[in-house]
Order: structure tokens, then sequence, then C-alpha cells
């Protein structure tokens, strides 16, 4: 089957409204799908796995940091995975722009694609958001030796060999930076890592909105990157 080497690894806390509209929406492009339920007090796991998703399950909440480091261990144990995608649990990722960034890694000249919410005009996050994601990102860049128009969009796609070197010790949102910083060290067979970002769309919803994840988002990713 077409991508059938491809896991998704989702974090998913309390997103019972959505997940099984997402997890059916990106089965019909990518079958593989594990949801590392991170301590869900909703029925978060039961509709994730009836919509067709594994599920593995983290009795406390841990954070994203830590669903993301369990989800990667678990796909790890699938030999025919070569490629991990990090996507988001509640609706806000679009499959079409996983399966761009999937062609484009796929290409082999990169390990590593990132999104990015920067590269058009497309996304509708407030001013002071982007003010305050463009303040994370040049201290991400000047910190960890990448260049990146947007490091802390969740969307990535990652090549086996980074999976496997990838650990992951930022439970929360500083998460995203300690990536991008294993990424920029990063060395495989003698030569740095290769990566490259693709344009993505962020579908901010009415649901997502009233979660808090519009502008606050923004200030928790900053003040941890200068508090952790």
């Amino acid at each position: 089957m077409q991508n059938d080497d491809v896991w998704l690894v989702v974090p998913l806390y309390n997103e019972a409204a959505v997940i099984a509209d997402v997890v059916h929406e990106a089965r019909t492009v990518f079958p593989n799908i594990v949801c590392v339920d991170d301590g869900s007090t909703d029925a978060s796991a039961k509709r994730a796995e009836l919509a067709g998703a594994a599920v593995v399950r983290h009795p406390v909440n841990l954070g994203q940091g830590a669903a993301l480091q369990t989800g990667f261990d678990y796909a790890l144990g699938d030999p025919s995975m070569r490629f991990v995608v990090t996507y988001d649990a509640d609706g806000q990722h679009q499959i079409q722009d996983v399966a761009a960034m999937v062609q484009r890694i796929r290409r082999g000249d990169v390990q590593v694609v990132f999104g990015s919410r920067f590269l058009d005009e497309r996304n509708e996050a407030s001013v002071p958001k982007r003010a305050i994601l463009r303040v994370a990102v040049a201290y991400t860049n000047a910190t960890t030796g990448t260049r990146l128009t947007d490091a802390h969009n969740g969307l990535r796609v990652l090549r086996r060999d980074v999976v496997a070197q990838l650990d992951i010790t930022q439970n929360r949102m500083a998460h995203a930076s300690e990536i991008v910083a294993q990424i920029g060290s990063m060395r495989l067979d003698g030569a740095k890592v290769a990566y490259a970002e693709e344009p993505v769309h962020i579908l901010y919803t009415d649901y997502s909105r009233a979660k808090g994840q519009s502008l606050w988002n923004a200030v928790n990713i900053l003040a941890e990157l200068i508090w952790r």
C-alpha cells in the first residue's frame, strides 16, 4: 500500500470531540497512525482506537514532548517504517500538506522536512501571534545553528535514522526547540543532517481557538524558551 512506510505520531490529550475525524481523514492517505494518549480524562483514546489508530497510553499527563518520544519509540518498532510525521490531534493540520512534505523527503536529498506557516499567505494567525512566533524563531535559530522560518510548527517529517537519534527531554512547549537543536547538531554518515521547509496551512478553527491555542500558545513557547 502507498505510504505504508510512513507513521503519523499524534500526541493526544482531551481531544475526544475531534480525534475520530482527524484519524479518519488522515488514514485516507496514511494508514499507519499511533496516537499517544497523554493522560486524557475523556474518551480520546477510545475514539482514536475505534477510528483505526494504534493507541499507546500514558497513565498521567506528561506533556507533548514526552508523547512524541513515546510515539517515536513505537514507530521505530516497525522495521518497514522509513518516515515519521509529527501531527497534531486538534484538526489544525491538513493532510494534503503532509502528503506534499512526504513527497519532498522521498526525493532523498534531505532527512527532515519542517512545515512552515510563514512561506505563503494562507495562514490566519493574528499579528501579535506572528510577532511572538518570529521572536521565538529568531531565538531558536540563534541558539541552534539552524535557519528556519517557523521552528515551532508541530508538523514535521523525519527520516528513520533521524528519529532513532532523537532524545526528547523537554516534555512541554520547549520540546520543539529541542528537536531543532538536536537536528541542527546531528550527523549521519559523517555529514550534517540536511533539512528543508515546506509551506503548510494551519486551520485555526473555533474549536482550537476555544481551547486557547491562538495567542497564549505562542507566549508559552517564548517563555519556555527563555526559562527552560
